[in-house]
């Protein structure tokens, strides 16, 4: 069994890396990650660039590789040149920091996830809540599980699973099935000037904690509960698609 890892933290950073050490004991392991953090990148991928691929690491069962680009890119280069064949399951993690609700649509790390569905192979995105401690020997354990059950069970087709790990030192309830929840900000921006006067602005803010529908991601994994969210990459508002045709729009 082959499993393809990739994050957007980096090739470099910890959650993978343990991941992979871990998985390797029972699988081939092949890592294609950025060489570099390319949090909240979603699904960009790189065209106006050569994409390079270093090889950072070969041992028995696990083969570690860095690259100049995106999450996507690397889950591209890594079925099409690294591997030549689709695995048999795509990981994206361990991510440093939780992916809930809308917040996915801007996540390198579940966008990564997405790619490898579109491929047409099962897919797992992973994030940890920043509070937790990624050395702790239960998330591997559940993760292993969770694997087990992908691949003898499958993933519908076009669908990947978004896990959320809340830190585990407190009283964890269960692991839920959820639905993705709504996650908005209070968004501020700070403006300074830089050395020639020139205005800039950091994007700030604050979450809104307005979601508390318990069926959500956000609000089961506040609540204690691993969340596992089963996301479609169809984006289509079906029920409006009878509503647009009845406009009768015309090109005059």
């Amino acid at each position: 069994m082959k499993i393809l890892l990739t994050n957007d933290d980096g090739v470099h950073a910890l959650g993978i890396l343990k991941l992979a050490d871990y998985l390797k004991n029972k699988y081939h392991v092949i890592v294609v990650a950025p060489e570099r953090e390319r949090s909240a990148v979603s699904h960009a991928i790189t065209l106006h660039k050569p994409l390079r691929l270093k090889k950072v690491k070969e041992e028995n069962n696990l083969k570690i590789y860095a690259v100049n680009g995106t999450p996507s890119d690397c889950v591209k280069l890594g079925i099409e040149v690294v591997l030549g064949q689709k695995p048999d399951l795509v990981i994206s993690g361990i991510n440093e920091g939780l992916n809930l609700g809308t917040d996915i649509l801007y996540s390198g790390t579940v966008s990564a996830a997405i790619e490898a569905a579109i491929y047409g192979i099962p897919a797992i995105a992973v994030s940890l809540s920043e509070k937790a401690e990624v050395e702790d020997k239960r998330i591997y354990k559940f993760l292993e599980n969770l694997i087990t059950k992908v691949l003898q069970k499958g993933i519908p087709a076009n669908t990947l699973l978004n896990v959320n790990i809340p830190d585990l030192k407190e009283n964890i309830k269960g692991v839920k099935s959820t639905i993705l929840g709504k996650r908005t900000y209070i968004e501020t921006f700070q403006k300074n000037f830089d050395p020639r006067g020139k205005e800039y602005y950091w994007m700030a803010g604050k979450i809104s904690e307005a979601e508390n529908d318990e069926r959500t991601d956000i609000v089961s994994v506040k609540n204690g509960y691993i969340s596992i969210t089963p996301i479609h990459f169809d984006l289509t508002s079906y029920d409006m698609i009878d509503d647009i045709n009845s406009w009768n729009l015309k090109i005059e």
